[in-house]
């Protein structure tokens, strides 16, 4: 038997693992003869991109719903080493150690936040970079709620002006007039060392997420960093102290350190260089997909960490290494659009088309399409039919969002 491990439950991941039954499934190759098995540190397909909700009942999906359907083993186990020499990965479960050989390896580790070495932040900062983290920002803000309604227990800061930042802080007033009352005043404050907010969005979003934060009642405080975090609130760099009780750290991601055992030089962000097919470049037989890997979308420009590109990669990838170990042709993988739809809380969203990030659709338009992603789009069969299964995880690339669907 030869045995594929795919490291990873994420959006590239999962779809890895789909992708590879599909193609054991295609090429009529039987039961018994190629093992696929999926190592996570979590028995869950976690809907990451939503964690900045409030609600996260229907975003953390048994690994058993989608895998056990189509035949993929599961492992809840957090990798410590591999070695590509031995095509070996050693794992450790409560304290047991076990080591998977591999024919094929995938590596879908993904990212996580960065957490400089700034005082406090690890002993008081909170953040939305996992399901786990979300939950436990959702305690400590309902234990706030129970207390008194000080200025610093209804302050919150978020930083890091990014994606990920914008979206989070426009949640949160809402979110903070449900727990404290609607007439309790209560304040959130995005901070970010760039000199503008949504730096990554490009000039033409930029006054629409301006707007938005203003008419949502967030503050920006711009061109300032953090210097420490403690129980009561940050110091900036400015000497500025904002008196608060939550600090939600949204600023960088990097790779998942994972990466680091593999004998190749890696990008700024920690990723590893793939080939057209998803191949680990230098390293035979090692596929790479989602925030681990840096792959060519078109002819300028590169993968960012994102599930829009983390789950195409994850089926080809899953294809790919199927036909590489059984020698059939693989698959080159392409994506000639790209888009941004930026959540905005009751302001609507964003979307924006091109790698410039032109906007196409704001407010309720825009709203709507990222609806659509955010409870269909990017979630898989959740029937436990095998079929539907193996049929959403063929290697093909859907259209772009449609703008202003339910």
């Amino acid at each position: 038997m030869s045995d594929v491990i795919i490291i990873g439950s994420g959006f590239a991941g999962l779809w890895a693992a789909l992708g590879a039954a599909r193609q054991l499934d295609e090429l009529g190759i039987p039961a018994g003869q190629v093992s696929i098995t999926v190592l996570s540190a979590r028995p869950f397909h976690d809907i990451r991109v939503r964690n900045y909700e409030a609600d996260l009942s229907a975003c953390r999906i048994p690994l058993a719903d989608v895998l056990d359907p189509v035949g993929i083993a599961y492992v809840a186990a957090d990798v410590t080493t591999i070695d590509t020499d031995a095509r070996t990965v050693s794992t450790n479960v409560g304290g047991q150690a076990q080591a998977y050989s591999y024919d094929r390896l995938v590596l879908a580790a993904g990212s996580r936040v960065v957490r400089p070495d700034i005082p406090g932040l690890r002993e008081f900062g909170f953040d939305v970079d996992t399901y786990d983290g979300a939950m436990k920002l959702e305690a400590h803000l309902a234990a706030l709620a129970d207390g008194s309604a000080t200025p610093a227990a209804t302050t919150v800061v978020v930083v890091g002006a990014g994606l990920t930042g914008i979206e989070t802080a426009c949640e949160l007033p809402g979110r903070l007039a449900a727990l404290f009352g609607a007439d309790v005043t209560s304040r959130v404050v995005l901070v970010d060392h760039n000199p503008t907010v949504g730096s990554d969005m490009g000039e033409s979003a930029r006054p629409v997420i301006e707007a938005a934060l203003s008419n949502t009642g967030v503050e920006a405080l711009t061109g300032v960093g953090v210097a420490a975090v403690d129980q009561g609130g940050v110091t900036l760099s400015s000497g500025e102290v904002v008196p608060a009780a939550t600090v939600i750290w949204c600023a960088g991601m990097k790779a998942n350190p994972l990466t680091s055992q593999f004998p190749v030089e890696r990008d700024r962000l920690g990723r590893l260089p793939v080939d057209d097919y998803l191949r680990v470049i230098g390293v035979p037989g090692v596929f790479a997909a989602g925030d681990v890997a840096t792959a060519k979308m078109d002819d300028q420009h590169q993968s960012v960490m994102s599930c829009q590109h983390s789950r195409p990669m994850g089926r080809y990838a899953g294809h790919n290494v199927i036909s590489d170990l059984l020698d059939n042709p693989m698959l080159t993988l392409r994506i000639p659009w790209y888009v941004t739809v930026l959540d905005l809380g009751p302001a609507g969203a964003v979307y924006t088309e091109g790698w410039d990030r032109q906007v196409v659709a704001t407010g309720a338009e825009a709203k709507a399409t990222k609806n659509t992603i955010n409870t269909a789009r990017i979630y898989p069969p959740l029937t436990r039919d095998r079929a539907a299964l193996l049929h959403a995880a063929a290697p093909e690339l859907q259209t772009r969002p449609a703008r202003g669907h339910q």
